[in-house]
């Protein structure tokens, strides 16, 4: 880990339709550091990573992207530095997990038409079919990946061009619970290979973090409920308060549980 800057937002405010999403977010991410995004439904998660992607600027306040401000910078050069990992990833076609990955080149959903990888690009795409553990299923088509081999196709994708920030939008959605844990597994793996790898995951649940998050932010109402290191926000007092609701908090061999907390108790 180290102390430069990956990301930084200031007093960032944003409106949509008159309606005020978010307000006076204040958070910087340094390299290495893997943050938690949590929060209830409606509560800003979404916008704030969009902003964190370069997709969306704010009404008021500055964003600092790599180095670079939001609105003084091209948006799409920016862009090809930042990994990201959706598990509503619109594909369609039967793209086998390398080309999955390959489409990580340029940053499109399908294979490019007369677009040839280079051979950099084709042994960095081995490269991460090996330490994903993708090996043996190279030529699997992305309508007959498990939800939990789309995830590690497109982490792959999302690496492909060496990011210094990798977003990670509720990748534990649709996988049960065997495929969750191989995920996460493979999510420590990869904070191990790349420790100077800034992420961060956004999620509702507390059991889908890795055991490699260091640091953490909640989000209420559009507002910052909380921030910093992950032990001292993932508490159960900080919890329950954005969550409005009784919540235990527990930290286990380096994994976080959540369960409803007796009123009263």
């Amino acid at each position: 880990m180290t102390d430069r800057e990956i990301l930084r937002l200031d007093s960032v405010d944003f409106v949509r339709d008159s309606r005020q999403i978010l307000t006076d977010i204040d958070v910087t991410v340094h390299a290495g550091e893997r943050w938690a995004l949590i929060g209830p439904n409606g509560a800003g998660k979404s916008t704030i990573l969009s902003m964190c992607g370069a997709v969306t600027h704010p009404t008021r306040g500055s964003v600092h992207v790599l180095g670079r401000k939001l609105g003084r910078v091209d948006i799409r050069e920016l862009r090809e530095s930042i990994g990201h990992v959706d598990p509503r990833h619109p594909l369609s076609s039967p793209l086998t997990v390398r080309q999955v990955i390959l489409t990580g080149a340029t940053g499109t959903t399908e294979l490019m038409p007369r677009w040839h990888p280079d051979d950099v690009t084709q042994a960095r795409a081995d490269e991460l079919i090996q330490m994903l553990g993708l090996s043996g299923l190279e030529a699997a088509t992305w309508p007959t990946m498990s939800q939990g081999e789309r995830g590690r196709a497109l982490i792959g994708r999302a690496l492909l061009p060496t990011p210094p920030l990798l977003l990670l939008d509720e990748p534990s959605t649709g996988l049960d619970v065997a495929a969750r844990e191989q995920f996460l597994t493979t999510i420590d793996e990869l904070h191990r290979e790349r420790p100077d790898l800034a992420t961060i995951l956004v999620t509702h649940h507390l059991e889908e973090l890795p055991m490699t998050t260091t640091h953490a932010m909640l989000v209420k109402h559009g507002r910052l409920h909380a921030s910093g290191p992950a032990r001292e926000v993932l508490t159960t007092d900080r919890v329950s308060q954005c969550f409005d609701h009784p919540i235990e908090i527990e930290h286990r061999a380096g994994r976080w549980q959540a369960r409803a907390r007796k009123v009263g108790a």
